[in-house]
C-alpha cells in the first residue's frame, strides 16, 4: 500500500488502531490462523484475510470504508460488502459475485463489476472503482534484499533520534505515534540524518498485516523501499500473520518494488466506493 495514496483512510484507521486490542497493549502477537495452519493456503483465502486486514468490519461482517470489494483471483471471486449497503441489495450484490466466473484476465476488471456498480448506484447514489485497485501481493518468508544505506527500526535504539527526522508527509502527532511503536512495527532507510524511506505497518489484525510503503521522490528507484519492506517483513515474521503488499494499477514504481523482491502475486482487490472516497 503507497502511503500517498492512503493518506486520508490511514488517519481514518489511526484513530481505530489506537483504541484497539491490538494496539492497547503496545505489542502484536503470534496468532495461527487455525483456517488454514497445517494446509497450503489458497490465493483466494489469502485475498480473503488481507481484505479482512484492510477494513474493519461491523457485527454483521460489513466492511466500513468502502461499498464494495470484489477480490479476484485464477480460481475465483471473493466479495466484502460496505456496511451502508442494504441487505437485500447486500444479499443480490453477493449472489451475483459468486456466480460470475473465474477471470481470464486478472488486470482486467471482472464482468460483474459493472452489475454491481449499478446495483449500488441504484440503491446509494453514484459510486466508481477507486483508484486504488490494483494488484496483491503475499510476502514470503524467503524475502531478504541488500540494503545500501543504514536501516533503523523499530525496536531499535536509535529511534529517538528520529524525533525531528519528519520527512513531512506525516502529521506531528502521527510522526510521535510512529516512533513509539502505537501504529505498529516500522524500518526507515536514513541517509545523513535524512528519512529517506518507510514501510510501516498500515494495517494489522488478528491474521494478517498489511505493508505500507513511502519513499522521497529523488530516492526512488534505487532500491531503499525494497530494502525497508523486506526488513519489516523480518520485523513481522515471528507474530505468524500474512504478510501483504498492495499497489495501485497505475503505480507503476511500486509493481517494480514487488518485483524485485520477488513477492507472491495472489489477485487483484477491484473496490467500489462513492467519488472521492
Amino acid at each position: 500500500m503507497e502511503r500517498r495514496e492512503e493518506d486520508g483512510f490511514r488517519r481514518v484507521f489511526m484513530r481505530k488502531f489506537l483504541d484497539s486490542p491490538i494496539c492497547a497493549d503496545r505489542s502484536i502477537t503470534p496468532w495461527v490462523d487455525d483456517r488454514v495452519s497445517g494446509a497450503a493456503v489458497s490465493d483466494l483465502e489469502l485475498l480473503r484475510v488481507e481484505i479482512e486486514t484492510l477494513w474493519a468490519t461491523d457485527a454483521r461482517g460489513r466492511i466500513e470504508g468502502r461499498d464494495l470489494v470484489i477480490g479476484s483471483t485464477a480460481l475465483g471471486n471473493t466479495v466484502a460488502v460496505g456496511s451502508a449497503v442494504a441487505d437485500d441489495v447486500a444479499a443480490v450484490l453477493v449472489a451475483a459475485v459468486d456466480a460470475a466466473p473465474p477471470p481470464h484476465d486478472l488486470t482486467l476488471p471482472p464482468t460483474v463489476l459493472e452489475q454491481c456498480r449499478q446495483l449500488l448506484a441504484d440503491s446509494l447514489g453514484p459510486v466508481e472503482l477507486t483508484r486504488s485497485s490494483g494488484p496483491s501481493y503475499l510476502i514470503p518468508e524467503t524475502i531478504s534484499f541488500e540494503a545500501t544505506v543504514a536501516l533503523v527500526r523499530s525496536d531499535a535504539g536509535e529511534v529517538e533520534s528520529l524525533r525531528a527526522a519528519n520527512p513531512g508527509n506525516w502529521e506531528p502527532d502521527e510522526w510521535a505515534h510512529l516512533l513509539e511503536g502505537r501504529l505498529g512495527p516500522w524500518v526507515m532507510a536514513v541517509r545523513d540524518g535524512q528519512v529517506i524511506s518507510i514501510c510501516y505497518t498500515a494495517r494489522c489484525r488478528a491474521l494478517g498485516a498489511e505493508a505500507g510503503v513511502w519513499s522521497r521522490p529523488e530516492f526512488r528507484g534505487q532500491g531503499h523501499a525494497a530494502a525497508v519492506t523486506a526488513a519489516w517483513a523480518a520485523l513481522m515474521r515471528p507474530t505468524g500473520r500474512h504478510l501483504f503488499y498492495s499497489v495501485a494499477r497505475t503505480n507503476v514504481s511500486s509493481q517494480r518494488v514487488a518485483a524485485r523482491l520477488g513477492l507472491r502475486p495472489i489477485g487483484w482487490l477491484w473496490q467500489l466506493a462513492a467519488p472521492g472516497s
